[in-house]
């Protein structure tokens, strides 16, 4: 198994919401969950569901 560039980080931001990024090794953030969360707990299962589901996903494109 090849280590991971990127890591999830789980903040609070201003407005006291929790919110997840993915930051590649070199910084620069790759995805974020688009949205605020009322708990912690919320946003760890937003993290996991992109953790479960992305590594099979299709690449969709439109023009």
């Amino acid at each position: 198994m090849s280590e991971s560039k990127a890591t999830f980080e789980l903040f609070e931001d201003e407005a006291g919401q929790y919110r997840w990024r993915l930051r590649h090794d070199n910084g620069n953030i790759v995805a974020d969950g688009g949205e605020g969360y009322a708990s912690k707990q919320k946003a760890r299962q937003g993290i996991e569901s992109v953790k479960n589901n992305a590594a099979g996903a299709e690449i969709e494109e439109h023009d």
